[in-house]
């Protein structure tokens, strides 16, 4: 795979994340307790021998080119690299990215510099482990243009995604983008092994360099999924992989949420204990989760971690997460801090008025996502009785029913959410 290159699209706003991606980018929030989303992506491409990586970046975008540049490294010897491109203003193009295929025609001209023959374009916030190799030999041995990796899905989810159908070639013959349920029997495809279905754009493409250079010719088309796929459907050749793992598109607050909690399960669907396809991330050099007099069921408890007399049930507990004496954790994220408060810093804290980071004592939380460096006061109750969908409050967000305190926020002892 010498001769693929990969651009990892990383540069989206993330509003339907929110307030989870108020201070970073989407492919910079936390997953698993200590990855980031872009670790995903850019670990499918290593596994699979893919070492030329494109990183597009634009949106809050200073803790994932931190994230990248610390992590990444290649060395000297190699021709590998994972470069960040970031948004820039031109005297050509003195705009910003305005969708998907812009931010690729706005980088062509780093593109160019690279030889390849063909390009994967991959999104920065998804959670799949996809061969990329099996991806590009499918691509290569139907001669395709374009082929466009597609998952399986049932009628009721058609309206979240572009829905694809096939002919027996496995080319695609049409592309409709969230159809209604009216359309639905003309939209099915008939897919070897699995029968009659509904396939879903999944945002992952192949492309050959000739075709994707004549992809983003025409500036109005500005993405992908909308845009230029539907378009080049009738022009060349565009062909479906379907993809039958796990792939989930964490791109609101409720999927983000259940996607970490699945990782407590005995088999979670998502495997990041496979010693074959590691997930890599940033190295840090924590001591080992220290757990006193607690009762822990299937959670997970990331490294650095300091839990006291707590009781933590099916919850992730990120790096350097601090859950205090009587506090109780259920179905909920923590995910942790980006430093240790000293005792000095603790002690100064206080007679401020605020809180330690972490969790303080006699505190309950179910049902939430707890951003990093927040401050949990004592005897707090964040449970969200009233059943709430969508609220705003001095410290907290409800947003899908769950109830996130943003990074950095403080939470004052006795608060009721």
């Amino acid at each position: 795979m010498q001769d693929v290159l990969a651009v990892i699209l990383g540069g989206g706003r993330g509003t339907r994340l929110f307030p989870l991606t108020l201070q970073r980018s989407k492919p910079a929030v936390p997953i698993g307790g200590k990855y980031r989303l872009i670790d995903i992506p850019v670990s499918n491409c290593l596994n699979s021998g893919m070492r030329r990586i494109f990183v597009l970046t634009q949106y809050n975008s200073e803790s994932l080119n931190k994230h990248l540049s610390q992590t990444y490294k290649f060395d000297t010897f190699s021709s590998g690299f994972c470069s960040i491109l970031a948004a820039e203003q031109t005297e050509d193009s003195p705009d910003w990215f305005q969708g998907t295929a812009d931010a690729v025609r706005r980088s062509l001209r780093h593109l160019r510099n690279h030889r390849h023959r063909d390009a994967l374009i991959l999104s920065g916030d998804q959670l799949y482990q996809m061969d990329l190799t099996r991806f590009v030999e499918a691509h290569r041995r139907n001669v395709a243009d374009v082929t466009v990796a597609v998952t399986p899905v049932t009628a009721e989810a058609t309206a979240g995604f572009g829905i694809l159908k096939v002919n027996r070639q496995g080319r695609i013959v049409h592309f409709e983008e969230k159809p209604g349920p009216e359309r639905l029997d003309e939209l099915a495809s008939e897919v070897p092994g699995i029968g009659r279905t509904w396939l879903a754009s999944m945002g992952i493409y192949c492309f050959t360099r000739e075709a994707l250079l004549k992809s983003v010719e025409n500036p109005a088309l500005v993405d992908f999924g909308r845009h230029v796929i539907p378009d080049l459907v009738p022009k060349l050749r565009v062909h479906a992989f379907p993809y039958r793992g796990y792939w989930e598109d964490v791109g609101t607050i409720r999927s983000y949420y259940l996607a970490n909690l699945a990782l407590c399960q005995p088999v979670p669907p998502f495997d990041f204990y496979d010693a074959d396809h590691p997930v890599y991330t940033h190295p840090r050099f924590l001591p080992a989760t220290k757990v006193e007099s607690c009762r822990v069921t299937q959670s997970l408890i990331a490294e650095g971690s300091i839990l006291v007399g707590a009781e933590i049930e099916r919850s992730v507990i990120g790096i350097r997460g601090r859950i205090g004496h009587g506090a109780t954790i259920r179905e909920s994220l923590i995910l942790g801090a980006d430093h240790y408060e000293t005792l000095e810093e603790i002690e100064q804290a206080r007679r401020r008025g605020l809180p330690a980071i972490g969790v303080g004592e006699d505190t309950l939380i179910t049902g939430a996502i707890v951003d990093k460096n927040a401050r949990i006061g004592a005897g707090v109750r964040i449970v969200n009785e009233e059943k709430l969908e969508e609220a705003d409050g001095p410290g907290w967000y409800i947003r899908d029913g769950i109830v996130v305190v943003p990074k950095g926020a403080v939470v004052p002892d006795g608060t009721v959410i």
